[in-house]
């Protein structure tokens, strides 16, 4: 008997099912691959410094004493072939005296020339897509994870630091950076709508983020790597073109920073002249701060530079970012578990040699507890090592420092007369207070961590930045007076409040003149890996204007207005009658607007009908 197969029409609608899944499926998977090759890492390689000299054995020339103190050129260390004319910079290691490189320092034509050549590879950088741009941020920051120890080491030499300060400040702060750009950068600069009122609701308003074109970034020295890829990053980001000028003291480091990224544009196709660095000294800035082509400065550093910098910038109404710095409080409110935050204190005022600026410079205390926290720092800071995390120590073991050198000792007298001068003026210390003559480091520039009690507010010491590992510790009775007293300084950038009781915390935190607070913690409003979404930074001599998060990526574009028709082919503006040129009636025109005025705004209904009734009869006159 023969059997048969009758083809049913539920097979048939189960087999297009299946076909359209498989097919939908197979778009997807296109689709991912070609996403997902749009947006990975492009790897690539930069030459790291030779392996001695980012090692515990390198030796070279020291630079001691006087010499330490300036980077002026020296006829013994300057490289042959170089102009006879031309400035140098002579760059060394702050914890040995190792003499790094000698380098030549920009002239105002060079420094013409690169902000030239950043202008014209901006034209085309100013085109690309955000995917472009993250893929640029996403290998940047592959190659950062993957080179970490080398970029470490790297800054450890140029500034003294130790590895543990180079890992929190430059890797981890930048790498974040990098994550906040890669997941908000563009949610941040694409095109914003923006609300209407019943007037213009045919209308549709937004606010497009332009490039600006060639910005600026003059960056401190006390976290190399991050000062500078930090203005970099979000410049690229926002489609612009950089000019950075580092300090003289980190050129070294700065160089090869700055160099891996103009690399990695290379490898991703893109111009590496998009990113320029300048070196100069002072006499040359004005090349950099005047120019016609600079849209936007960003500074970071003293009060004084800055001043000068924003008054050249005037020159071509440059919009200027200024963080100068600050004289960061920590109130400690009654009750307080000092033993529970002491570690995070400690961090706040000794992180990198006190070389932070939002590092804790003055611990406000309540008196009850003044005695209990001054016995408590001075023992930890008593036992704090400094050195050198990339020497080897007289037994050939690499040491293990807490605190690395500070970057030239060209401020060691000046810190010692201040300290002097407080213990004049009924200030006491046990601990530190003086320069440190490391047993095998002798031509290191290294100043002992120092704990100073009952400090008079008014000192000069509790007026001044003083950017070195001082810890003061000051008392107070009420919380009107804590208040006051973190309020008592002319600068007004961050601040920490410690205390069991939030609620009370937060009532302080809003009382405070600055630009950030941390409750019970210190620095979390841009060192920790998760808010970089936040700007930074502050108030009065602090500076103004902002950099990080939406407010710092949006302050290097130009925000356009741009105002369009919903509907155009329905509706779009034209003018009345009653207010079309020529006028030919005052009183009908003026009828006419304070009718609809009256409609659009009054708050009583009645008023509206009525300007309603005024506004009709007028249009019909």
């Amino acid at each position: 008997m023969a059997s048969s197969y009758e083809y049913d029409d539920d097979d048939s609608h189960v087999f297009g099912y299946l076909l359209t899944f498989f097919f939908a499926w197979g778009i997807y998977l296109v689709w991912w691959r070609w996403h997902s090759f749009r947006n990975r890492a492009i790897p690539f390689r930069h030459p790291a410094p030779h392996v001695r000299q980012i090692g515990p054995t390198f030796q070279a020339t020291r630079l001691e004493g006087a010499s330490l103190k300036s980077h002026e050129q020296y006829p013994d260390l300057r490289p042959p072939g170089f102009p006879p004319e031309r400035k140098c910079i002579t760059a060394f290691d702050p914890s040995t005296g190792f003499h790094l490189a000698t380098m030549l320092a920009d002239s105002k034509e060079e420094i013409t020339e690169k902000i030239a050549r950043a202008d014209r590879a901006q034209k085309a950088w100013r085109q690309t897509s955000f995917t472009d741009r993250r893929r640029v941020v996403r290998s940047l920051k592959k190659w950062l994870v993957d080179n970490q120890e080398t970029c470490a080491k790297v800054a450890c030499r140029d500034t003294g630091k130790t590895l543990l300060d180079a890992a929190l400040g430059e890797i981890l702060t930048t790498c974040s950076k990098m994550d906040w750009l890669l997941a908000h950068g563009e949610r941040v600069l694409r095109p914003e709508t923006r609300y209407n009122n019943l007037l213009m609701f045919y209308k549709k308003s937004q606010v497009h983020y332009e490039p600006l074109g060639v910005v600026a970034a003059i960056v401190s020295w006390n976290y190399p790597l991050h000062n500078a890829w930090s203005p970099i990053l979000a410049a690229l980001f926002a489609g612009d073109a950089i000019v950075v000028k580092c300090s003289e003291h980190v050129i070294w480091s700065t160089s090869w920073f700055v160099g891996a990224i103009m690399t990695c544009l290379q490898a991703c196709g893109h111009s590496p002249d998009l990113v320029q660095l300048v070196c100069c000294y002072p006499e040359e800035a004005d090349a950099l701060t005047r120019s016609s082509l600079i849209r936007h400065i960003t500074f970071i550093g003293s009060e004084e530079v800055g001043r000068k910098v924003a008054m050249a910038a005037t020159e071509n109404l440059t919009p200027v970012t200024l963080e100068l710095g600050g004289k960061d409080p920590a109130i400690l409110l009654p009750s307080t578990d000092l033993k529970r935050w002491s570690s995070i204190l400690m961090r706040g005022i000794f992180q990198n040699a006190g070389q932070n600026c939002i590092g804790i410079e003055r611990v406000i205390v309540h008196s009850s507890q003044y005695n209990e926290l001054y016995e408590m720092m001075c023992e930890r800071a008593g036992e704090l090592r400094l050195g050198s995390a990339l020497s080897q120590g007289q037994d050939g073991v690499v040491p293990n420092p807490d605190c690395g050198a500070m970057i030239s000792p060209d401020r060691f007298d000046d810190l010692e007369r201040v300290i002097n001068d407080a213990e004049d003026h009924g200030a006491v210390f046990e601990v530190g207070g003086h320069r440190y003559e490391h047993q095998w480091l002798e031509h290191g520039s290294y100043f002992l961590p120092t704990v100073i009690g009952n400090v008079d507010p008014r000192a000069e010491i509790a007026q001044r930045e003083m950017f070195a590992p001082i810890a003061l510790i000051i008392k107070y009775d009420t919380i009107e007076e804590a208040i006051a007293l973190a309020n008592g300084t002319r600068y007004g950038l961050g601040a920490s409040v410690f205390g069991p009781d939030t609620e009370k915390c937060m009532y302080i935190a809003k009382q405070l003149e600055c630009g950030m607070v941390s409750i019970n913690d210190f620095g979390v409003f841009y060192v920790s890996p998760v808010v970089q979404d936040l700007p930074f930074g502050g108030m009065k001599a602090s500076g103004y204007g902002r950099f990080g998060g939406p407010e710092g990526l949006r302050s290097l574009t130009n925000p356009k207005a741009i105002v369009v028709d919903r509907f155009g082919w329905l509706v779009s503006t034209s003018i009345p009658r009653p207010v079309d040129y020529p006028i030919r009636s005052m009183a009908q025109s003026w009828q006419f607007i304070s009718g609809l005025i009256g409609f659009v705004y009054a708050e009583e209904w009645r008023t509206r009908i009525e300007s309603l009734m005024g506004l009709i009869r007028a249009s019909k006159q």
